[in-house]
C-alpha cells in the first residue's frame, strides 16, 4: 500500500516524505496509531536507505544556495515560517495531541507558540551573531561560523514539533539544510511543518523530512558520508547506536539523552511550593526528560511533605487530553505502558512501599497509568538509578547538605536537578556541587533559548541555545590578517 493523505482531527495531513521540495512515498507503510483513541490514525512512509540516500542528496544539491544566502534574507524566511506555525496553531496542536497524546491546552498555550518562538529567536540570533575582531602583535583575528552541510536530526515523541524545531531552526539559521527523522510513534506534525516551511517560501531541499524506523531509515541516516552534523533526543542505547555510526565519517554529534533528576528539599522550605513543585513532575504522564523523579527530602519534614504531596496527586484528574479539565493523559504507546509498569512492579517486589497510584489506571483503560509515588527504595535499587519515563516518582530522606548532595549525584545522569529551600546561602553551596545541565532553584521548568541546555554524563553531549547552537552548527574559522601594507609585497 502507498501511503498518501490522512485527515486527523479534521486537518489533512500528508503521510508521504518531503524530499527536494517534492512528496514522495516509499513501497512500503507503517501505522501510526493515536494513544488517545486506540484507533489508527494513518499509514506513513516507511524510509529506506534508499530514501535516506535521496534526502541527503537533496540536502546537499540545496546546500551551496543556502548556505550562500545572507543572513537577513534566512532570518525573514525563517520569520515566515514562524507566521506559518502561529497561522496553524490550533491546528498542528489538534494533530500533535491525537498523535502523542499530551494535552491540547499545553499544545496550544505553550507548544506550539514555543515552535514558532524557536524560529523566531534563532533568527533574530543569527542578525546579532559575532565576535570582536582582535588583535595579536599587530594580526587581526576575525572569527566566523560557516555553515557545516546538511543536518541529520532525529527526535523524540514526547514533545515532536517543539523538540524538532529546536534542532531544525538553528541548524537552517547557520546556512546548514536538514533531514529531520520524526520518530516513528508521533510522525504527523513534522510533515505539516514540511507544508508551512515551503509555504514560507523556503527553497527546495533546504528542508526534508524522511519518516521511518530508527533501525531503518535512521541508521542509514545516520551513517551516511554526505551528513556533516547529528544531532539525536532520545535513550542512552541509541545514542550509542548513532556515535557508533557517526564515528566511521568523524561526523560530529549532539546528544540529548536521559536523565534521573533530583529534587531536593530542605527542612526551611516552602513546603507548599516544594509539594507544587513536585506534582508537576507528572507533567505529560510522567514522558519528560528533565523530569525530577527521584524527591530527596531533609528529615525533619518528610512526613508533612508527604502528606502535603499525597493530597496533591489524589487531586490530579486522568483522562482525555482534550478535555480541559485533564491533568494527565495517557502514555504513549502499548510499549511503553508495560515498560512503565514492568519498572514499578519489579520496585515493589523489592521492598518499595506505593503511597500513591502504583500501576495501571483501570477505570480509563487504555494507556493510563496512574501518578505513582514509592518510597522505601534502596540507592542502588533499579527504580532509583534508570529512568522510567512515566509517571512515576521516588521520595527518599536525607540528613544534612552532604547527604543530600551525595544522593543526588549518585547516578550515571547528569540532566537536571531542582532544590527547594529558603536560605540563598545554600541554594549557592548546593547548586556548585550538583551535576547537571540545568539547576532550578525553587522553580522549575523555567527555560530560556539563551542559555545553554544539555546533560552531563550519560545524560548528553554538548551544548545547545544561542551561540552554543551555531558553534556546534557550524565550522568556526579564525581569519588572521597581517598588519595594513601587507598588500604591497612583492
Amino acid at each position: 500500500m502507498t501511503a498518501r493523505t490522512t485527515t486527523v482531527a479534521d486537518v489533512p495531513v500528508d503521510t508521504r516524505h518531503w524530499i527536494g521540495g517534492r512528496r514522495i512515498a516509499s513501497a512500503e507503510t507503517f501505522t501510526t496509531v493515536s494513544p488517545v483513541t486506540g484507533a489508527p490514525l494513518a499509514e506513513i512512509s516507511r524510509g529506506t536507505a534508499a530514501d535516506a540516500d535521496a534526502a541527503v542528496a537533496a540536502a546537499r544539491d540545496a546546500f551551496p544556495g543556502w548556505a550562500a544566502t545572507d543572513r537577513a534574507e534566512r532570518a525573514r524566511l525563517l520569520h515566515a515560517v514562524a507566521d506559518g506555525v502561529e497561522e496553524r496553531i490550533d491546528a498542528l496542536a489538534a494533530v500533535e495531541t491525537l498523535d502523542n497524546g499530551a494535552l491540547l491546552r499545553s499544545h496550544r498555550r505553550g507548544v506550539m507558540p514555543r515552535v514558532a518562538h524557536n524560529f523566531r529567536f534563532f533568527a533574530d540570533w543569527l542578525i546579532g551573531l559575532g565576535h570582536d575582531d582582535f588583535d595579536t602583535r599587530g594580526h587581526t583575528n576575525h572569527i566566523s561560523w560557516d555553515p557545516a552541510g546538511p543536518c541529520a536530526l532525529i527526535t523524540p515523541w514526547n514533545a515532536p514539533l517543539m523538540l524538532a524545531t529546536w534542532k531544525v531552526a538553528p541548524a537552517l539559521a547557520a546556512g546548514n539544510t536538514v533531514v529531520l527523522k520524526p520518530a516513528e510513534w508521533s510522525p504527523l506534525t513534522a510533515s505539516l511543518l514540511a507544508d508551512i516551511t515551503a509555504a514560507a517560501g523556503l527553497p527546495p531541499g533546504v528542508l526534508n523530512v524522511l519518516q521511518g524506523y530508527g533501525a531503518e531509515a535512521g541508521h542509514a541516516l545516520v551513517s551516511h558520508p554526505g551528513v556533516r552534523r547529528i544531532s539525536f533526543t532520545g535513550s542512552v542505547p541509541t545514542a550509542r547506536r548513532i556515535t557508533a555510526a557517526a564515528a566511521e565519517h568523524l561526523t560530529p554529534v549532539s546528544l540529548e539523552l536521559g536523565g534521573k533528576s533530583p529534587l531536593l528539599v530542605f527542612a526551611d522550605a516552602d513546603l507548599d511550593l516544594a509539594a507544587d513543585l513536585a506534582v508537576e513532575q507528572y507533567d505529560n504522564a510522567g514522558q519528560v526528560c528533565l523530569a525530577a523523579t527521584r524527591l530527596l527530602v531533609e528529615e525533619g519534614v518528610a512526613e508533612e511533605f508527604t502528606r502535603r504531596l499525597t493530597e496533591r496527586i489524589g487531586r490530579l484528574r486522568q483522562g482525555d487530553p482534550r478535555d480541559g479539565a485533564t491533568d494527565i493523559g495517557p502514555n504513549i504507546h502499548p510499549r511503553q505502558l508495560e515498560r512503565i509498569d514492568g519498572f514499578v512492579r519489579r520496585a515493589v517486589a523489592t521492598g518499595a512501599r506505593v503511597l500513591a497510584g502504583g500501576g495501571p489506571h483501570t477505570g480509563l483503560g487504555g494507556l493510563h497509568y496512574r501518578p505513582t509515588l514509592l518510597t522505601d527504595v534502596a540507592q542502588d535499587s533499579e527504580i532509583v538509578q534508570e529512568e522510567v519515563f512515566g509517571p512515576v516518582l521516588t521520595l527518599q530522606t536525607f540528613t544534612g547538605e552532604d547527604e543530600a548532595v551525595r544522593l543526588a549525584d549518585d547516578t550515571r545522569f547528569g540532566l537536571a536537578a531542582t532544590l527547594v529551600t529558603g536560605d540563598p546561602e545554600r541554594a549557592a553551596r548546593v547548586s556548585s556541587r550538583l551535576v547537571a545541565g540545568t539547576v532550578w532553584v525553587n522553580c522549575f521548568f523555567v527555560r530560556d533559548l539563551r542559555a545553554p541546555f544539555g546533560g552531563s554524563r550519560a545524560s548528553g553531549v554538548g551544548r545547545e541555545g544561542g551561540t552554543w547552537s551555531f558553534d556546534f552548527y557550524c565550522d568556526l574559522k579564525n581569519t588572521v590578517t597581517a598588519p595594513k601594507g601587507w598588500h604591497d609585497h612583492g
